[in-house]
């Protein structure tokens, strides 16, 4: 399975610095690249795509440098940010289009696998003018997947689109050109202690639950919603490993326990803030 390496990776245009000093590993399976507006996103993607070269460091593609090396292409798919489509073309005609630049046996059979797998068939034979902005994106993404790449870079993936599912654990957070995060984000999250856990809990008797956390050592705050319970915590271990033990002393039956602010979405927020 490929791994993108990086290694003291910078880039600056001018004086300006995009990244600066970036050391880590891209491995299989989904990672999300996350951060603000000019955090150095599109200028990372753009290195490892070879449309770059680093101004210091190095990055390779399973010890290959990426950076005029035509043979990589081979390997990756890219969905640029900027819409980069021939909207006089339909789907199907765009994406075997792009099979035929990949010079792949069956041009039209690869696109209409392509297409399926982005769940676009019924738009196919439309013209891309046509499409919403979501469609125009699949029928990009399509495009990127039609010689099944090992590697897919995808530039803001989700632009536009309605995402059925989130992205895996792995982020990578860039902030300002530099690596703020890296790894599983619920792991990220629970090493942020100076700020406190918030779960929602529901139970059979949610004020005599609430009455047996207050004063407790881990217990930040407890407060009554129409939802249920919200216990700020600020020890997540000792919180969870000691709801249920209070809980069956209590005589109470636990019917919720939730971590509100335990989702990708809340661990961003919390690492651009600092």
């Amino acid at each position: 399975m490929s791994v993108i390496e990086f290694r003291n990776v910078s880039r600056w245009y001018g004086n300006v610095v995009a990244v600066n000093d970036i050391t880590m590993d891209i491995g299989p399976g989904v990672t999300g690249l996350l951060g603000p507006n000019g955090a150095g996103k599109s200028t990372i993607l753009h290195m490892i795509a070879g449309f770059l070269e680093p101004s210091k460091g190095t990055l390779a593609l399973d010890g290959t440098a990426t950076w005029r090396n035509p043979e990589v292409y081979r390997r990756l798919g890219l969905v640029p940010e900027r819409d980069s489509v021939y909207a006089f073309l339909t789907g199907a005609q765009f994406v075997s289009a792009t099979a035929k630049l990949h010079k792949l046996p069956d041009p039209e059979q690869s696109a209409a696998w392509a297409i399926g797998l982005t769940e676009m068939a019924e738009a196919q034979d439309r013209k891309i003018s046509t499409y919403s902005k979501g469609m125009r994106q699949r029928i990009k993404v399509a495009a990127a997947l039609v010689h099944d790449p090992e590697i897919l870079l995808l530039d803001e993936p989700f632009n536009g689109m309605d995402p059925r599912q989130r992205l895996s654990g792995t982020i990578q957070v860039m902030v300002a050109g530099r690596l703020a995060a890296s790894g599983d984000f619920r792991a990220i999250r629970r090493l942020m202690t100076s700020r406190p856990h918030v779960f929602r809990v529901k139970t059979t008797d949610d004020r005599r639950l609430a009455a047996a956390l207050v004063g407790r050592d881990y217990t930040h705050a407890v407060e009554l919603t129409s939802k249920g319970l919200q216990v700020r915590t600020s020890d997540f271990g000792a919180f969870c490993e000691q709801i249920a033990v209070i809980a069956r002393d209590e005589n109470i039956r636990l019917t919720e326990l939730l971590p509100t602010d335990e989702s990708l979405e809340s661990v961003f927020g919390y690492l651009i803030a600092n």
